[in-house]
C-alpha cells in the first residue's frame, strides 16, 4: 500500500495543487456584498451663493460583485461628489447618486442611503446690525450702571438671505458686573451662532461700563396741611387723661 502511494506521489501532489487553485478561483468568483460609508462632497459652489439646508456628510453604500474585485476596493478610495458650478438660487434635487461612484462594470450598487439629495441654494446677503452688550449679575447695592459704550457698536453679518431677515442684533458674551462699585473696560467676545451666516471682520468688542453710586434721595418737605394734622393727632387732651 505504502509502495503504491510513494510510486505516484508527484502526480498526486500536482493534482492536489491543481484542486486547491481551482477551489480558490471558484470561491473568488462567487458574488458577495460589502458595505461602505462613503463621504458626500459638494464642489464648486458659485460665488455669491450659499447652501442653506442641512446635507448629509456621508452615504451608506452596499456593493455587490465577485469577492476578488471587491477585495481590491478600498473604502477610502470611494467618493460621491455633487458639482454645483451652474447652480441657481432655489432647491435642486440630485438623484441617482450611485451613478456618481467610479466603479468597475462588474460591480453594482445594491443599495445606497440616501439615494438622492436636495440642496437649497440662496444668495449671500450682508447686513449691519447693532451690538448689544449683555450683563450677568447686578452691581453692589447702592450702585448702578449709568452708561455702556462698545466699539464697534455696529457689526456686519453675512449669510443666506432667508437667515439675514431674522437677524436684528448681535450680542456679546455675558459681562459679569456682580457686586461691582467701579467703572471698568474690557475686551469681550461676540456671541453669534449663525447656521448659514457668519460675522464679518469683528469677532470681539471693546466695552466700557460706567458704574456710579446712586444719588441719595432728599426727603421732600411735608405740606403744611399734613403737618398741622399730624400735630393735632399728637395732642393729649386733659379731659381724655382723666
Amino acid at each position: 500500500m505504502l509502495e503504491r502511494v510513494l510510486t505516484n506521489w508527484p502526480i498526486r501532489l500536482l493534482s492536489l495543487a491543481f484542486a486547491t487553485v481551482l477551489w480558490l478561483f471558484v470561491m473568488g468568483e462567487q458574488d458577495t456584498e460589502v458595505g461602505y460609508t462613503v463621504p458626500l462632497e459638494i464642489k464648486n459652489v458659485p460665488k455669491g451663493l450659499v447652501i442653506a439646508n442641512q446635507i448629509p456628510g456621508h452615504v451608506d453604500v452596499r456593493l455587490a460583485g465577485s469577492r476578488t474585485l471587491l477585495a481590491n476596493i478600498q473604502g477610502s478610495d470611494l467618493e460621491v461628489s455633487v458639482d454645483l458650478h451652474d447652480a441657481k438660487p432655489g432647491i435642486t434635487t440630485f438623484r441617482s447618486l450611485d451613478e456618481r461612484l467610479n466603479l468597475p462594470r462588474s460591480i453594482v450598487v445594491s443599495r445606497m442611503s440616501p439615494s438622492y439629495v436636495d440642496i437649497k441654494i440662496e444668495r449671500v446677503v450682508q447686513k449691519e446690525v447693532p451690538l448689544q452688550v449683555v450683563f450677568d449679575g447686578t452691581p453692589a447695592p447702592g450702585f448702578s450702571v449709568v452708561e455702556v459704550m462698545a466699539a464697534p457698536d455696529v457689526v456686519t453679518v453675512e449669510g443666506a438671505e432667508s437667515e439675514m431677515k431674522r437677524v436684528t442684533e448681535v450680542e456679546t458674551e455675558p459681562v459679569d458686573i456682580s457686586e461691582l462699585k467701579a467703572s471698568f473696560s474690557l475686551t469681550v467676545s461676540l456671541n453669534y451662532n449663525g447656521i448659514y451666516s457668519r460675522l464679518i471682520k469683528a469677532k470681539t468688542a471693546e466695552v466700557q461700563v460706567i458704574i456710579r453710586k446712586d444719588p441719595e434721595k432728599e426727603l421732600e418737605p411735608m405740606p403744611e396741611s399734613e403737618l398741622e394734622l399730624e400735630k393735632q393727632e399728637d395732642v393729649i387732651y386733659a379731659d381724655d387723661s382723666a
